[in-house]
């Protein structure tokens, strides 16, 4: 490989390989994307289903763990992040969500110009290839294609029958602006197969002269000379280390984990934490690792009768054997089931302006992924809160990039977030109470029947039961300069450093209110566009 590229990108997600195909789009710029993990020739990275094998798998998961956290009752959860190209679009519940236009527009609020709900929507149509057709909300031809489950489930129908008679209207479609109502989700899928970024944006591109992949390279630090990103020293599977220069920028696009890691390797973020892990401090930024926002999901558990379930499918031989044909010959049944089918956006109290609550309902329940479906019929009902109050941390403890970080979301740290969790947990079993679901005789399996109505009982079984959606989002977050903990400016250009940008999930000042991976791309595709203006006008200033 050459050693001086215009671009170097450093992650091949979900927002990496958009990168690499929008930057290599001009055969004058020599682009170099670098990658952690390896190809996705593996059958589970292409199944639906294979989320259940590929998480938890150090073949594409980053296999990390949070602390033990005191909101969840002194618990640790496993805390996956792909490890491959087309990174958590590979592994993820492959759920197509923008979220909610007030989302956007909060951002344009914080002083972040260009990031509203009018300004993001052509570019949410640029990314996908919608079933739907052009529109005014979707659009065609592009890399992310999106359709239609192509599974159903009659207790799903009881289900959403059941929200409506609580209020919440059916609707078509979450991707509209506002989210509010129960439907089935679309899906990042294309006949029946998972549709990653990588399929979509990076493998269509690889045949382009002036673009390089290079895989299992662990990005180690970032080669800084008078305060400009220089380059990126990266380390090989045989223990080699090289380094490649960037005459243009490098951008970092290893999520809102690995970008972090990457930072503070470099001596970059709040200098009393990279001085007790023993790393010298080239630029104190206090944000750097902070700001840490996820979805906290409560998993009630409801035992029922008289339907079927995938927790019957799963334990019949002859189920499964009709299951794997069904998908060999048609592209249609449980295997292509995304983990989670129908949705419900609702308001956790009467005060909420719009919803505050994602229900993921699935007919299925077990302990954890990784482990067997439950051996009785039910289903899982669980409620996240979309815009949490709580703030964690991510950080490392040494300059060796093979040591894993602490990450510290601070789940139910705050009062909010603590009374949204509870009254999350009566709106489900308000829900399971529905004249629509009596057919069913639903018995709460979690948290318990046993679990009082009260405020207490209620924020102590969310402690209980609660477990992340896998959204880590915000640790290098946009802002103003004169902000202190501001990362980057709405250009998502690195405030401080020069020739750097971050460029992932890792932006967000704000969670969105809904799941996140399209809203990754969306950032993606955005900031190739800043970048290639930015380019453009540096190079019409200089003089002739």
């Amino acid at each position: 490989m050459q050693k001086v590229y215009d671009y170097i990108v450093v992650g091949a997600g979900t927002a990496g390989c958009i990168l690499a195909n929008r930057l290599s789009e001009n055969p004058a710029n020599r682009v170099l994307l670098l990658e952690a993990g390896g190809r996705d020739n593996w059958i589970w990275f292409h199944v639906p289903v294979g989320y259940l094998f590929a998480i938890g798998n150090p073949r594409a998961d980053w296999m990390f763990r949070t602390e033990e956290e005191p909101g969840l009752n002194g618990r640790s959860l496993s805390y996956p992040r792909g490890k491959v190209i087309g990174g958590c679009s590979a592994i993820n519940a492959m759920i197509a969500m923008r979220g909610q236009a007030a989302d956007y527009d909060a951002w344009r609020n914080l002083g972040l110009p260009g990031w509203g709900w009018s300004d993001v929507l052509p570019v949410f149509r640029q990314v996908e290839d919608h079933f739907l057709g052009q529109g005014p909300h979707h659009g065609v031809g592009g890399g992310f294609r999106v359709e239609a489950p192509r599974v159903s489930w009659p207790v799903l129908d009881a289900v959403r029958d059941a929200a409506a008679q609580m209020g919440i209207p059916k609707v078509d479609d979450f991707n509209t602006g506002q989210n509010d109502g129960s439907g089935y989700f679309h899906v990042n899928q294309k006949r029946g197969r998972r549709w990653s970024s990588a399929r979509g944006f990076l493998k269509p591109v690889l045949h382009r002269a002036n673009l390089r992949l290079e895989t299992n390279v662990l990005a180690d630090r970032l080669v800084i000379r008078e305060g400009r990103v220089a380059g990126v020293r990266f380390r090989r599977a045989d223990g080699t280390e090289q380094v490649a220069e960037a005459r243009g920028e490098v951008i970092l696009s290893a999520g809102a984990i690995g970008s972090v890691q990457i930072l503070h390797r470099s001596g970059v973020g709040p200098g009393e934490w990279l001085k007790q892990a023993g790393i010298d401090c080239f630029l104190d930024r206090p944000g750097v690792g902070r700001n840490l926002q996820d979805h906290l999901q409560q998993r009630a558990i409801y035992k029922i009768q008289g339907a079927r379930t995938l927790n019957d499918t799963y334990h019949s031989l002859a189920h499964k054997a009709l299951m794997g044909l069904n998908y060999a010959v048609r592209r249609r049944g449980p295997l292509t089931m995304a983990p989670s089918q129908l949705g419900i956006f609702a308001r956790s109290d009467p005060g909420q302006d719009r919803p505050n609550l994602e229900f993921h309902v699935q007919p299925l329940s077990l302990d954890k992924f990784g482990d067997p479906l439950h051996r009785f019929s039910a289903i899982t009902v669980a409620a996240c809160n979309l815009r949490p109050t709580s703030r964690g941390e991510v950080r490392v403890t040494s300059s060796d990039p093979t040591h894993s970080p602490v990450i510290r979301p601070n789940y139910l740290s705050t009062a909010e977030d603590r009374r949204v969790a509870a009254d999350a947990i009566r709106v489900t079993r308000t829900l399971m109470r529905q004249p629509a679901l009596h057919h069913l005789h639903p018995e709460e399996y979690l948290p318990g029947s046993s679990v009082g109505d009260d405020d207490e009982s209620l924020a102590k079984a969310a402690g209980d039961i609660g477990t992340t959606i896998f959204h880590p989002t915000g640790t290098a977050r946009m802002g103003r300069a004169t902000e202190p903990e501001a990362v980057v400016d709405a250009r998502l250009r690195f405030i401080g450093l020069g020739g750097l940008r971050v460029v992932d999930a890792s932006v967000m000042p704000l969670i969105v209110s809904g799941n996140t991976n399209t809203p990754t791309a969306m950032i993606a595709m955005r900031g190739a566009d800043l970048i290639l203006a930015d380019s453009r006008a540096s190079v019409q200033r200089v003089p002739a």
